[in-house]
């Protein structure tokens, strides 16, 4: 990469499913982003150091949830964009998570194109 190339978009995912994580990370990083991946909204918390540009964030995971983990974020004035994805969805959580600000609400399973696409929405590139 040449000195004045900007870095790559960095994009934190957390989702519960160890499989799910490996092909996100897969899948993103060959679609140019940078890609840090976490098990747990907690685990991102304890370790997120730089600020992501993106997350892909689980509505249901273990303990913290992705809507409590947005208003966490959102409390402490880290106005961090957001995807959602989901395999339980339904009409209150997906307005909460748009109320809260989500970008994009996808229902796993989701097509690649569809994921990207909402992330670059988030990245104000689409």
């Amino acid at each position: 990469m040449s000195p004045s190339a900007a870095p790559l978009p960095l994009v934190y995912v957390i989702d519960d499913d160890a499989s799910l994580l490996r092909a996100l990370r897969r899948l993103l990083g060959a679609g140019g982003f940078r890609v840090c991946t976490f098990s747990s909204a907690e685990e991102f918390l304890e370790s997120a150091e730089a600020t992501p540009a993106c997350l892909v964030l689980d509505v249901h995971l273990g303990g913290l949830s992705g809507l409590d983990l947005q208003e966490r974020l959102v409390a402490a004035g880290r106005r961090i964009p957001i995807v959602f994805i989901t395999a339980h969805d339904d009409a209150v959580t997906r307005e909460r998570a748009r109320r809260a600000g989500a970008i994009d609400y996808l229902r796993k399973p989701f097509n690649d194109d569809s994921l990207i696409a909402g992330i670059k929405r988030a990245l104000g590139d689409a």
